[in-house]
C-alpha cells in the first residue's frame, strides 16, 4: 500500500479508504490510486485485514450430501444470503460421518471462520463445548444437536408429515403405509410422530407392519413395498419419508406396478416430467438458510440472548 500511495501520490491511509471502498475521496484521486493499483498489481490481502479488524468476513457450512436436493438449494441459499452482505462461504461435508464432522469443524476453526452452520450428523456434539465457550458461534440447521443446547433452524417435520397423511385419510385411505429415515435422525423421528399424529386424529390404530425405518436405496424400497404388499390387509397409500425414500420408491419395479396413492415428504426436480403426478409436502430451504444466515450473522455482532429455534412451516402440493 506504500507503493501504492507513492506512485499515486498520496497518503497510505487514502489508498485504505478506495480499496475499502470508504467514501469522501474525489473521483480524480481515486482514479489515480487505481491506476497506481493496476500498474503495480496490488491486491488487498484479505486474511492481513482479518487480523486487523478480527474478523475474516468468512463462515463455515457443514450439510451431509451436497447433491440431496434439500441440501444443495440449501447451500446457495446460504451462499447468495452472504454474497449479498460481502462475506465468503467454506462449505464442505460430512458425508454422513461422524468423525469426518468433527475433522471439518477442526479445519473450518483453524481458517478463522467469524461462526459455523451445521447440518449435524446423528452424534453427541459436546464435543462444540469449548468453541461455545470461546464465543465461535454455531447454528444448526434441519436438525437438533445432540448434548448441547444451540440455535436451530429447521422446517415443522411433524406438522408437514401430519398434513400430508391427514389428506391422504380425507381421501378415504385407512391403510396408510411410512417409509421413512431411522428414528436416531432428527428429522426422521419427527415426521414418523407427524405421522402417527394423523393416525390418531383419525381414530386409525396405529399398525407398526405399515411402517419401514431404514437409510435409503432402491433395493430397501422395494424389499419393503413386497413385504406390504405381502400383508393380509396391505396398504393403499405410501408417505415417504424425504426426497432419497422419493426417488428410491419411484424407481422400485413393485411401486411402477401398483396403483398405491402416494405423498412425498419434499419437492424432487424434474417431477414435472412424471407419468404420475406428485403429491408432496414442500419444505423451503431458500427461507431455512436465509434465516440460519441472519441468526448466525447476529451472533457474530454480539448478540448473547438465550439459544433460539425456529420452526419453518412447510406446504402441502395436491398435483395428482
Amino acid at each position: 500500500m506504500k507503493d501504492v500511495a507513492r506512485l499515486a501520490g498520496v497518503g497510505v491511509k487514502t489508498v485504505s479508504r478506495v480499496v475499502n471502498g470508504e467514501p469522501y475521496v474525489s473521483e480524480e484521486t481515486r482514479d489515480a490510486v487505481e491506476r497506481a493499483i493496476r500498474q503495480l498489481r496490488f491486491q488487498r490481502n484479505a486474511s492481513a485485514a482479518s487480523l486487523r479488524h478480527g474478523q475474516s468476513r468468512t463462515i463455515g457450512l457443514i450439510v451431509e450430501d451436497i447433491a440431496e436436493p434439500f441440501q444443495g438449494a440449501l447451500v446457495q441459499a446460504v451462499e447468495h444470503a452472504l454474497a449479498e452482505r460481502s462475506v465468503l462461504l467454506f462449505t464442505t461435508t460430512s458425508a454422513h460421518d461422524p468423525e469426518r464432522e468433527r475433522s471439518m469443524v477442526r479445519e473450518l476453526i483453524s481458517r478463522r471462520v467469524d461462526g459455523l452452520l451445521v447440518l449435524p450428523v446423528p452424534q453427541d456434539h459436546s464435543f462444540l463445548t469449548p468453541e461455545f465457550e470461546s464465543g465461535l458461534p454455531v447454528v444448526f440447521v434441519d436438525r437438533r444437536p445432540g448434548g448441547i443446547v444451540a440455535d436451530l433452524v429447521a422446517s415443522d417435520n411433524r406438522g408437514g408429515t401430519r398434513a400430508g397423511t391427514e389428506y391422504l385419510v380425507s381421501r378415504g385411505h385407512r391403510r396408510i403405509a411410512y417409509l421413512g429415515d431411522r428414528e436416531a435422525i432428527f428429522a426422521g423421528q419427527e415426521r414418523l410422530l407427524g405421522y402417527r399424529d394423523a393416525l390418531d386424529a383419525a381414530g386409525i390404530v396405529f399398525d407398526p407392519r405399515l411402517v419401514a425405518t431404514a437409510d435409503p436405496g432402491r433395493e430397501v424400497s422395494e424389499a419393503v413395498l413386497r413385504e406390504l404388499m405381502d400383508l393380509a390387509a396391505p396398504p393403499t397409500a405410501l408417505v415417504t419419508g424425504n426426497s432419497l425414500h422419493t426417488i428410491a420408491t419411484l424407481r422400485s419395479p413393485t411401486f411402477q406396478a401398483l396403483d398405491l396413492a402416494h405423498v412425498a415428504f419434499d419437492e424432487i426436480e424434474l417431477q414435472d416430467l412424471f407419468r404420475r403426478p406428485l403429491d408432496v409436502v414442500a419444505q423451503d430451504p431458500e427461507r431455512i438458510g436465509l434465516l440460519a444466515t441472519e441468526i448466525l450473522l447476529d451472533r457474530i455482532q454480539g448478540d448473547d440472548g438465550p439459544p433460539r429455534e425456529v420452526r419453518v412451516p412447510t406446504q402441502l402440493r395436491v398435483r395428482s
